[in-house]
């Protein structure tokens, strides 16, 4: 039976989710039920493409992500995917009428990693973060106001902020794994070798700009998508602080970290602070 072939689907979406980080898995179990198995399954897909580019490095990335692109674009062609990620990704593209740009501009960043190393300049930077993270962002926000083109194209610019909020935070706390184990420096006309305070200071004034527009676009989110999206910011903000408090050679030698219990404080407390409307 299909249906039964989709359920599967959707639970290694959800599995993937979960196994992958614990911390988007959280946040996503606060969004409304109507909703919440299509953030599992653009996760599962952003995920898996994102998995060949960094991790099979005993393999031959560009054949793997070849056939990953091919068996994306059958599937979205199709209707149907024998590869389970790849076909609940898929219903939720039509479901919601997710703009193929979106979907190939984010394929061609992961493929940018597959040879690129180096960004020089901030155009360059800002060309992968709209294709890495601000496309993902744009997804999701069209599963958020259920298909709402006027409500999408209000929040638009406010998805795009925070999902390169999100992105830089990642490059900054991944920042040792991305220079010594995959030789990538994402951040232009920063010194890497060299990183200290200053530089540190001005990437993440950056990043606090970021945060300070797309939270404009939380307090207009739809009730369903509202919390989930705030304890995601919550959580970012809260490791962007861990990274301002800690000295760059520090970053530069480990990788920083929220514990389990302090983000399950954090969930609370944003829990109690939506539930008193007081997210405005």
């Amino acid at each position: 039976m299909k249906e039964l072939f989709d359920i599967v689907s959707k639970e290694c979406s959800k599995k993937v989710t979960e196994t992958y980080s614990t911390s988007f898995s959280l946040a996503t179990r606060m969004l409304g039920t109507s909703i919440r198995q299509d953030i599992y399954n653009i996760y599962g897909f952003v995920r898996f493409a994102d998995e060949i580019v960094d991790s099979f490095h005993e393999y031959d990335k560009e054949v793997l992500f070849n056939r990953f692109e091919t068996s994306l674009d059958q599937a979205l062609l199709d209707g149907i995917s024998l590869n389970p990620i790849l076909n609940s990704f898929q219903e939720t593209v039509r479901k919601y009428d997710i703009d193929r740009e979106l979907i190939d501009t984010f394929m061609a960043s992961m493929r940018l990693d597959l040879t690129k190393s180096v960004y020089k300049t901030t155009e360059e930077f800002n060309q992968y973060i709209y294709g890495s993270a601000d496309v993902v962002g744009l997804m999701c926000l069209k599963v958020f106001v259920k298909g709402d083109k006027e409500k999408y194209n209000q929040l638009k610019d406010a998805a795009m902020s925070l999902g390169s909020a999100f992105q830089k935070v990642n490059f900054l706390r991944d920042l040792k794994d991305d220079y010594e184990n995959l030789s990538r420096t994402y951040f232009p006309n920063t010194n890497l070798d060299a990183l200290n305070e200053d530089s540190k200071i001005e990437i993440i004034k950056e990043i606090e700009a970021n945060f300070s527009h797309g939270y404009q676009g939380i307090l207009n989110l739809p009730r369903e998508a509202k919390l989930g999206v705030f304890v995601a910011y919550r959580y970012y903000k809260r490791l962007l602080r861990k990274l301002q408090q800690t000295p760059a050679i520090e970053i530069k030698n480990a990788r920083i970290r929220v514990p389990n219990t302090e983000k399950i404080g954090l969930l609370t407390r944003s829990y109690v602070k939506y539930q008193l409307n007081l997210v405005k």
